[in-house]
């Protein structure tokens, strides 16, 4: 490479490098908003988010990166870059054509509505009534639509909604997951059926303990110990908090999570908490070397979701994890959980049963949720259905799908902050990541093929290591459909997923 390409790449990465540094900091105000942050301070905050994102938007589109971009582009010896510096100025390239495209107004109206609409969501919620959140969900709806059909065209995605998620799960269509999850569908309701006429059910009332808050706080760092995500040390780089929806952001060596406690029901923090410390250990098990550089994040949003549904569900739910961990658990609750059983407790946490909420959905019917969101997504982006109509919809779907009965917008179309915080596109990432978890699991059972028996003895490390060199460490240097292809040599496929599921349940429930 010349000295004067090499330069010239230099400084392209060091503008990058400012804006990562401004995203990080994005990320912790927005975290604060919804962690700490005091009510009446609403107002200032979509303020600072509207501001922030016009001078992180300002910087993305400066014209000096597309001269920089030009020059490296169009120099003789482009060709001596390497596959990562090449994929840095892919990446670069198709982040700064999709933005310079967006107008500067439209970018700072989006940033102060989505801080606006989640205020009201969580009031609205709070009170049960989608019509206080409807007026400013319409509002942001019609700014997202707006972007995504500016952004379509320099995507070049066929609908608006490919064009939404594009930003979460790039190179994969509305066209390609309804596909595949129509046959995750039939799949997921074929293994639902057999567990619900299985005559081995599950006493689920060993997950009615009520645990003291304090209590679950400890048993939430013992999780993160246990799966290696360390927010304890003096020289941890994560740490626990709480909030309504459970999250994690952050970036390399700040990395944060927060979980939900319900006295009433404490095995919803354990499994958060495992949940979000997948994606904080994703996060932090990126190449160090990559630090700032656009292949130093996650692949996609699915692939985000693979690891967090590994370690919560095929690591979280396993005998094995719980063979290890259960004692652990009854030395910090005491007297409270010290009569759980092991094979009792591991069957309850695996109950398989319809319910209204995502987040405390089981294994099975949790791509259903899925299913039932992407559905109305896409078809809300190509103006098949409107927002006003979106209770109602979504009521029906819950009884066509899984038979449950709404009773109000909080159990419905509210639970979710999704919308509200315009992640319209993401929803499909959730069961597109079941799908992939299932996939590496196949690759690595023949990798490590004594990794239950390790994770009995409490040793997380090996299963750790595998998931970093196969798929952390790769960080954003492949599109999903050519990642997951590169570990398990195949292409994006339901039945390594339904599979697993197949085996799990019908062992826990003797079908």
């Amino acid at each position: 490479m010349t000295e004067n390409l090499l330069s010239t790449y230099k400084k392209l990465m060091e503008k990058v490098k400012e804006i990562v540094i401004l995203n990080s900091a994005q990320a912790i105000i927005q975290r604060d908003m919804e962690t700490m942050m005091p009510p009446k301070a609403i107002g200032l905050r979509s303020q600072q988010l509207a501001l922030l994102s016009q001078i992180d938007h300002k910087m993305t589109t400066d014209p000096q990166i597309e001269t920089l971009l030009k020059s490296i582009e169009h120099h003789a010896d482009y060709d001596s870059l390497d596959t990562v510096q090449k994929r840095n100025v892919y990446l670069i390239r198709k982040n700064y054509d999709e933005q310079t495209k967006l107008p500067e107004e439209l970018v700072v109206e989006i940033a102060k509505q989505r801080a606006i609409a989640v205020d009201i969501w969580k009031k609205a919620k709070a009170a049960k009534k989608f019509l206080m959140f409807k007026p400013e969900l319409e509002k942001l709806v019609e700014l997202q639509k707006k972007a995504a059909e500016i952004l379509m065209k320099v995507k070049k995605t066929k609908t608006p909604y490919d064009a939404a998620i594009d930003f979460f799960e790039p190179k994969m269509t509305s066209e390609e997951i309804t596909r595949v999850f129509n046959e995750l569908r039939a799949g997921l309701v074929s293994v639902l059926r057999k567990c619900e006429a299985a005559p081995r059910q599950p006493d689920v009332s060993v997950l009615k303990h009520k645990v003291p808050l304090d209590v679950q706080r400890k048993i939430a760092i013992a999780l993160a110990e246990a799966v290696e995500y360390d927010v304890t040390s003096k020289n941890s780089g994560g740490r626990i908090d709480e909030t309504e929806h459970p999250f994690t952001n952050g970036y390399y060596d700040d990395v944060r999570i927060t979980t939900h406690y319900y006295e009433d029901l404490f095995a919803s923090s354990v499994f958060s908490v495992l949940h979000e410390a997948g994606h904080a250990l994703y996060e932090q098990n990126l190449k160090p070397e990559w630090m700032y550089q656009p292949v130093g994040t996650g692949c996609s949003s699915g692939f985000h979701e693979s690891q967090s549904r590994t370690v919560e569900n095929i690591i979280g739910r396993s005998h094995e994890f719980w063979a290890y961990f259960l004692p652990k658990l009854k030395g910090i609750a005491g007297s409270t959980l010290s009569n759980l059983n092991l094979d009792k407790f591991v069957h309850a946490i695996n109950q398989v049963k319809p319910s209204k909420i995502r987040v405390e959905a089981d294994e099975v019917t949790y791509g259903v949720h899925i299913i039932i969101r992407f559905n109305i997504e896409r078809d809300l982006f190509a103006d098949k259905i409107t927002v006003k109509e979106l209770p109602e919809i979504w009521n029906q779907c819950y009884k066509d799908y899984l038979g449950m009965k709404i009773e109000n917008d909080s159990e419905g179309v509210m639970q979710d902050t999704h919308w509200a915080s315009g992640y319209y596109g993401y929803f499909p990432s959730y069961a597109l990541g079941n799908i992939y978890s299932g996939q590496l699991l196949a690759a690595m059972q023949k990798d490590l093929p004594s990794w239950r028996t390790q994770l009995e003895k409490g040793n997380f490390k090996n299963i750790r290591q595998w998931m970093s060199k196969n798929v952390h460490q790769q960080g954003n240097l492949y599109d999903p459909p050519a990642l997951i292809k590169k570990i398990t040599g195949k292409e994006i496929t339901v039945k390594p997923y339904l599979d697993y599921l197949e085996t799990k349940y019908s062992k826990l429930y003797g079908f």
